[in-house]
């Protein structure tokens, strides 16, 4: 049992995911680009639901008939960062709780956390009609501005302090979740705000780097 920490969590677009976005790894599938609706959230010139709106849209204006079942399609191939299986057990073993915390796609969160065994997940939703259809709708339960509110509703969940958390993430958005946990985290880091807000750096093809960090002597 692990004596230090009892809560990871994960951010998924960057670090579970061998790409940008869950997101845009559906509108490369699609041959569409939400560079310019990325821009104007980032700026926020845009809400986190219209950023979502409009990266729906693109996919409904390329096909009027796109079903929920077809996004589920695309998501089923999208790469993952080698060494998540062994990360998890490992912390799991360990007595270590392990969730996903992301503004990408909640079907994607769900179908990584089903497969290797987390103890929760958040991303954001795709709204549809009772046949699939999309009805160019979001919902938004990861606010991006934020990611420490539901970071902090897990710590409470599985009773985890501030210094029993750690955060795992990638990007400017991730700040506030790195910011609720007692030891922060940069995978792969993107941007300079993200290793600003780490009290680690780490830039590897697998996840499994960071159990060192975690477990330190206690890792195997």
């Amino acid at each position: 049992m692990n004596g230090r920490y009892g809560l990871v969590v994960f951010d998924m677009d960057g670090v579970l995911i061998d790409h940008l976005s869950s997101w845009t790894w559906v509108h490369d599938k699609m041959g569409v680009s939400n560079d310019k609706s990325f821009e104007l959230f980032r700026k926020g010139e845009i809400s986190e639901i219209e950023f979502i709106r409009r990266d729906i849209a693109m996919w409904t204006d390329k096909n009027s008939d796109i079903r929920i079942s077809d996004i589920i399609d695309a998501l089923h191939d999208i790469p993952l960062i080698p060494g998540i299986q062994e990360t998890i057990a490992t912390l799991s073993h360990h007595g270590i709780k392990s969730v996903i915390v992301s503004g990408g796609i909640d079907m994607a969160a769900l179908m990584i956390a089903n497969e290797y065994n987390f103890d929760g997940h958040a991303g954001n939703s795709i709204l549809t009609y009772e046949d699939g259809r999309l009805t160019g709708e979001g919902r938004v339960n990861v606010d991006l501005t934020d990611k420490g509110i539901v970071t902090r509703e897990f710590m409470r969940r599985y009773g985890a302090s501030k210094e029993d958390t750690v955060a795992v993430g990638n990007s400017y958005t991730d700040v506030k979740m790195l910011e609720a946990a007692g030891l922060a985290i940069a995978f792969n880091p993107i941007d300079e705000h993200v290793i600003e807000a780490a009290d680690v750096v780490i830039r590897s093809r697998n996840l499994s780097d960071i159990l060192s960090i975690i477990l330190g002597d206690e890792e195997g």
